[in-house]
C-alpha cells in the first residue's frame, strides 16, 4: 500500500491519465508542482515556528522585572527643574465678525 491508500495499479493508471493529459509538459508540470509543494511546506514551517515561538513566550514570562520603585537615582540625576519653561504655542484666535451688514 502507497499513501492515501492507493495500490500499485492505482498509481500506474495515474501515471499513464497523467502522460495522456500533459504529455511532453509533464517534467514541467511535476517540476512546478515540486515547487509549489516546497513552498507551501516553508508557509507551514513558518507558521509553526511562530506559533511555538508565541507559546514560549506566553509559558515563560520574564522572570524578574527591573526594580524601578527607588527613584532617588533619578532624582539626583534630574534635579528639580527650577529653570522649567512651559512650552509656548502660538493661540488660536477666530476672526472677529463685524456687525456691519454689506
Amino acid at each position: 500500500m502507497l499513501p492515501f491508500g492507493i495500490g500499485v495499479t492505482e498509481m500506474i493508471l495515474l501515471a499513464v491519465v497523467a502522460v495522456m493529459l500533459f504529455g511532453g509538459r509533464l517534467p514541467e508540470v511535476a517540476k512546478q508542482l515540486g515547487e509549489s509543494y516546497v513552498q507551501f511546506r516553508r508557509g507551514l514551517d513558518d507558521i509553526k515556528s511562530s506559533i511555538n515561538t508565541e507559546i514560549d513566550l506566553k509559558s515563560n514570562p520574564l522572570k524578574s522585572l527591573p526594580d524601578y520603585s527607588s527613584s532617588s537615582s533619578v532624582d539626583e540625576d534630574y534635579p528639580e527643574d527650577e529653570d522649567y519653561e512651559e512650552p509656548a504655542a502660538p493661540v488660536f484666535a477666530p476672526p472677529e465678525e463685524d456687525d456691519q451688514d454689506q
